[in-house]
């Protein structure tokens, strides 16, 4: 079974700075010591809001929701150990909407979360993944 191949890179800025991206496409910072941008680990948090978080707005539109605001915090626990993965993560969802309740909301993030979002699906599977939800 084959899918789609992604390719892209990253060129070493100095100190512990690089710049990646697909090749001819948009580049983004990381540094590892977090001070001109946010490090790998920060970025895996990112990606995985950003990427639950498209998939919640496109769920919310199927439900007619009309999305005001979303904002996703994100926690991460990490080992103590190297490596020092995730041991487990926390989304915080922060939405309002008109047509926006309790049910339509964790409709969307548990669609998004368990079925959906590539970034957490590309996790290790022992990493717990769990939420919290605030409606204004």
């Amino acid at each position: 079974m084959s899918g789609e191949t992604k390719r892209m890179s990253v060129t070493w800025e100095g100190g512990s700075r690089f710049r990646g991206g697909e090749p001819g496409g948009p580049t983004s910072l990381v540094d590892s010591d977090n001070a001109e941008a946010p490090g790998p680990m920060l970025t895996l948090l990112l990606a995985a809001a950003a990427c639950s978080g498209t998939d919640v707005v496109s769920i919310l539109e199927k439900m007619r929701v009309g999305l005001e605001s979303l904002r996703i915090g994100m926690t991460g626990v990490r080992r103590e150990e190297v490596p020092k993965r995730y041991l487990s993560i926390r989304f915080s969802f922060a939405l309002r909407g008109t047509g926006l309740d309790e049910s339509k909301a964790r409709r969307a993030i548990e669609l998004s979360l368990q079925k959906y979002c590539s970034v957490v699906h590309s996790l290790a599977p022992d990493i717990v993944v769990d939420y919290d939800l605030e409606l204004a």
